[in-house]
Formats: structure tokens, sequence, C-alpha cells
């Protein structure tokens, strides 16, 4: 067998999302054999939602060339609140009418394999952890920045879970304590409502607010104000973007440093929609830990971006079906 060929035994990871669903085989050394997306079709219900999740797996596995007999077990990654131990979603905004639903039971009765459930943002740090990024760490913190801030820990090789299956929620940190802006949870002073890409968008259109205020962002069409364009206005130059990103990336690196003096990880990665800002951004934030941080720790953490993309989350899901059933009879 060369250094190319897949390594058995394989593993199905499927990521599900409030608009899409990710499914990808993976080897045994975390390489992907397939990767299909297909809809989630969250607003027709469960039901549709659970069959949708059992076609992704479908095609993957007829994508990767195996038959059903290789893949060993199933890891499913998903949004919102959720008991791990019983494989129930509790009760997830992305997901409504997804309530106290056994998510795991019902995908591994349609696909007739063991499988086992774990968060999303928690899945993809996994798999930046086991093949990405972080793979020379044995301590890591993923945050993910998109329409929110997810975040997965890894400490040892271990997924932190949280007693309660709620481990790792740090986008909800608090790092203003009064006169906070609301969190899409409906707190105050979240971490979310300052560094996540909607956080930047909302933030643009308070300051446009002001017709004072000179910007080329004034120009754009509501719905062509994202995060992408802000961040393309900053490296054009133009002030009030560039003190836009500054402020994001001041607000991340203090999440970060929250991070840095409770887990003491070997690195802090970042993935999303966000990490499109480029080596500048990354930076300011660096620069940022190290003047908040103590210089131990941030000499010792480094903070990079993360490599997997949007397969990271497939591919931890499979990652961790190999860490939990690897090496176990059916």
């Amino acid at each position: 067998m060369s250094a190319q060929d897949p390594r058995p035994p394989f593993y199905l990871g499927v990521d599900l999302g409030g608009t899409n669903i990710k499914s990808g085989v993976v080897d045994d050394e975390g390489r992907p054999l397939s990767a299909v997306s297909v809809e989630t079709q969250a607003e027709r219900g469960p039901e549709t939602g659970i069959e949708n999740l059992a076609n992704a797996a479908r095609m993957a596995v007829d994508q990767s060339g195996l038959g059903w007999d290789e893949i060993a077990a199933v890891g499913l990654g998903s949004p919102g609140t959720m008991d791990l131990a019983r494989g129930m979603l509790l009760d997830p905004p992305n997901l409504p009418g997804w309530t106290d639903l056994p998510i795991r039971d019902l995908l591994a009765a349609k696909l007739g394999k063991r499988t086992v459930l774990q968060n999303d943002a928690n899945a993809a740090a996994f798999g930046e952890f086991w093949v990405g990024a972080g793979r020379e760490a044995r301590s890591m913190v993923l945050f993910t920045l998109g329409t929110g801030v997810g975040c997965g820990i890894i400490t040892e090789g271990r997924i932190v879970e949280g007693r309660h299956s709620h481990g790792g929620e740090c986008g909800h940190i608090i790092i203003q304590a009064e006169n906070g802006r609301r969190c899409s949870c409906g707190g105050y002073g979240h971490l979310e409502a300052y560094a996540s890409a909607t956080a930047l968008v909302k933030r643009a259109e308070e300051l446009l607010e002001d017709e004072s205020v000179r910007s080329s962002l004034r120009g754009l069409a509501p719905d062509d104000l994202t995060s992408r364009a802000i961040n393309d206005a900053a490296e054009a130059g133009d002030a009030v973007a560039q003190r836009l990103m500054k402020e994001t990336a001041f607000y991340l690196a203090v999440g970060t440093v929250t991070l840095l003096h409770t887990i003491d990880p070997d690195m802090v990665l970042y993935a999303g929609g966000m990490i499109a800002a480029g080596d500048g951004f990354l930076e300011d934030v660096r620069q940022h830990v190290r003047k908040m941080a103590f210089p131990a720790v941030s000499r010792g953490t480094r903070v990079e971006y993360a490599e997997l993309g949007g397969d990271a989350g497939f591919i931890g899901a499979a990652g961790w079906a190999r860490e939990t059933f690897g090496g176990r009879p059916d």
C-alpha cells in the first residue's frame, strides 16, 4: 500500500447546518475520499431534515467508491443546544421545530450504523486538531467566525464537552459587562455581538447612520454591505472600514486572551468567513493578544488561521466517530 492509498477503517462524517448539510467519507488518517453538500430544508421540519441527512450520507459513500459494509461508524455534527450523552437536540435556534429530537438515534436507524453526536464547532475543532492546522498541538482552541462565533476546545486529545454538553460556548463570553451590545442569543456584551461577521456589519450600519461619516461603504446597497465588502474597503484605504476591522481584531483578541488564561493552549485558530480578512487582520489580533496576555502565555501560544475550511466539520465529525468507536466491535 502506497502512502497515498486510503487506509481503512473508514468513517463517515455529516455536518448539519441550518442551510446546508455537508458529508464525506474519510480514511483512518483523516484524508477525505468524498465531499457532498445538500440543502437542509430545515423549515420543512425534522422528518425531512433527517431524510436529507441520510441522503447526504448515502451520496458521500457512493462518491467515495466504498461499500456500506466498509463504513465503520458515523459522526454527526450539529448546531444548537444538545444532550450529547443521549444524542438529543434540545432547542436549536437555527433549526426551529427540531426540539427534543433524538437525532443521533434517528440517523443511526436510517443508516444502520453506529453514530455519535457532537456539537458542530467542537467537530470542526477536532478536525483541525486531528489533521488540520492543529495537528502538531496537544491542546487547541478554535473560534469559528461567521454569522455567530462558535468555539471548540481540545485538551490532550479530548473535546471539552462540559458536564451538561455546553462546554466551549465561548462566543458568549462576556467582554463588556456594562452597556454591552445585544447578542443574537438575547444576552448583552457577548463576544459574538462584537467579533462575528454579523456584528461587524451591524456596527458599520450604525456608523453610517451618522450622515457626517464619509465612507465608500455608504454607496453600497444594503445586501452588499458584508464583512468581505468592509474588509475590501479597508484594504483600499477607507478609514471607516479600517477602524471597523481594527476594532473587530481588538474584540476578538479580548475573547482570545480570556481563553489563553483559562486553557493555556498550544494554539488558537480562527475559521469561518472572517478569515478572508487575511494576514493583516490576523497580525492585528496577535499584537493585541501580546499586549493583554501574560507574556509567558502569549509566547507559548501560536495564533493562526485554520486550514480545512468548510470541510473541517465533516472531517472532525468522522474523526470523533473514530475516537469514539475505534477498535470497538459492533
